[in-house]
């Protein structure tokens, strides 16, 4: 259950270094993506340090409407999955609801196309109606689907008539989001010969690279996926898991507690949570940014308590000293897009100006990130340029401006990014100067986080 938060939340700073540990909800992509999956398996799965969300209860809702044998207990953090043999026996049109879900949105659009029969609708809010779709549907098409667009072609509503998919040569345009390319891979194995999928314009590889490893976790073994330039070979085949499955803590959801050393001093511990190179998510990468802003690493399993603020990432101890300036940095983020919004945010309390590039397709997501970004940073006072390809801003630190409200476009990055930046104690009084609209939009993926927040502020008092 989701804490009650106003429709204003002013952001209390904190007037002490942070202090303390963080325990991170589960991946809402690996979690999604695991659903999807073990629901092609044959044995019942049990998904541990799953993530309970929004998204994912979307996820999971779609799911049971489709005869599968869901069973969610978020006290334990599991999610088990049964009854595969139950799926697609639905007699009438079964209505699914994504919302603003784009994983389930891409996931189940092509996980009903894959279906050997049945009449599914899909839908979700208005804003959703104004997601890519086009790319994955035109592919699912060539394959043999029968997908009817009921209102804007290539966009949700949809009406998907199913019959299977065929197989063979196909091309995606997944260049305005790679969950389209990833949907179309992890259905393949219901094809019955192997897909040959041609690429149309760049892909954001990390979180196809993540699919394709998942994919192989859940028994599709030397079966997987191999990349080959720009064409990729999906093999029919079966995924053959049962047991339990691990899901990694949200490496997206890490960025603003990698951020929140720097913006308060202190130090965190953020158990399970693996390094760059060492786990499924590309969105570690951030953290390699985050040792150019101002952080420095050293090899320890735990934060020493000598130093003055050290986040400690499975086994990598990040540490934040205090006499170092925190500087601004030049970053390409296309292929870890979501964390852009984190570094954004804390941008002000930079030396020098930063610059953000490869975003132009963070303008199709739950917002348009990056013109919503340049408006608030304006708001608090900032000297922001936006690219004239579209692409990326450049921020120039100016002094802060006092009683501003955040407003999050209902897009709960926005809510958390500017959430860590609010807990700057700028007066020096330990005061609001900031304020978040809508903070209860981080139910779509991180629930608990202000709540969180707040426990930590208190933590460093009593410390």
């Amino acid at each position: 259950m989701s804490p009650q938060l106003p429709a204003v939340l002013p952001i209390q700073p904190f007037t002490r270094p942070v202090r303390g540990e963080v325990t991170l909800p589960g991946s809402k992509s690996l979690t999604n993506r695991a659903l999807l999956l073990a629901a092609l398996c044959t044995g019942k799965v049990t998904l541990t340090g799953a993530l309970f969300s929004e998204d994912t209860h979307l996820m999971i809702e779609a799911l049971k409407a489709l005869g599968f044998s869901v069973i969610p207990d978020a006290k334990a953090g599991t999610i088990e999955v049964s009854g595969q043999a139950g799926g697609f026996k639905n007699d009438r049109p079964v209505e699914l609801f994504v919302g603003l879900a784009g994983t389930a949105a891409r996931f189940l659009t092509a996980l009903c196309a894959a279906a050997p029969r049945g009449i599914y609708r899909i839908d979700g809010i208005p804003q959703m109606r104004k997601r890519p779709m086009k790319g994955l549907i035109d592919a699912l098409r060539t394959l043999g689907a029968d997908i009817r667009c009921t209102g804007t072609e290539g966009f949700f509503p949809v009406e998907i008539h199913a019959g299977g998919l065929r197989g063979g040569e196909v091309a995606i345009d997944a260049s305005e989001s790679s969950q389209m390319l990833s949907a179309l891979l992890m259905v393949s194995p219901l094809a019955p010969k192997p897909l040959e999928i041609s690429l149309i314009g760049h892909v954001r590889q990390p979180f196809v690279q993540m699919t394709k490893m998942q994919m192989g976790e859940f028994g599709l073994g030397s079966s997987s996926p191999s990349h080959n330039h720009s064409i990729i070979y999906a093999p029919a085949g079966s995924y053959n898991y049962s047991g339990n499955y691990s899901i990694e803590p949200d490496a997206t959801a890490a960025s603003y507690f990698f951020t929140l050393p720097l913006v308060t001093s202190g130090t965190l511990y953020i158990p399970k949570l693996k390094g760059p190179g060492f786990g499924l998510q590309g969105d570690t990468r951030f953290i390699e940014v985050m040792k150019r802003v101002g952080l420095e690493t050293s090899q320890r399993k735990e934060a020493p308590d000598p130093y003055f603020g050290s986040i400690t990432v499975h086994g990598l101890n990040v540490a934040y000293f205090k006499p170092a300036p925190r500087i601004g940095v030049d970053q390409n983020f296309s292929e870890f897009s979501d964390t852009f919004l984190t570094l954004a945010a804390i941008s002000p309390l930079l030396t020098g100006k930063t610059t953000i590039t490869g975003i132009a397709h963070s303008r199709k997501q739950e917002t348009d990130r990056v013109a919503g970004m340049v408006r608030e940073l304006r708001k608090l006072g900032q000297d922001v340029h936006e690219h004239e390809d579209g692409d990326g801003l450049t921020i120039n630190p100016r002094p802060l401006t006092s009683g501003v409200e955040i407003e999050t476009y209902g897009d709960h990055r926005f809510a958390m990014s500017f959430g860590i930046l609010g807990c700057h104690d700028l007066h020096g009084n330990g005061r609001p100067w900031l304020s978040i609209k809508d903070p209860a939009c981080c139910a779509k993926t991180f629930p608990h986080f202000f709540e969180l927040l707040e426990s930590l502020r208190q933590h460093s008092l009593s410390s």
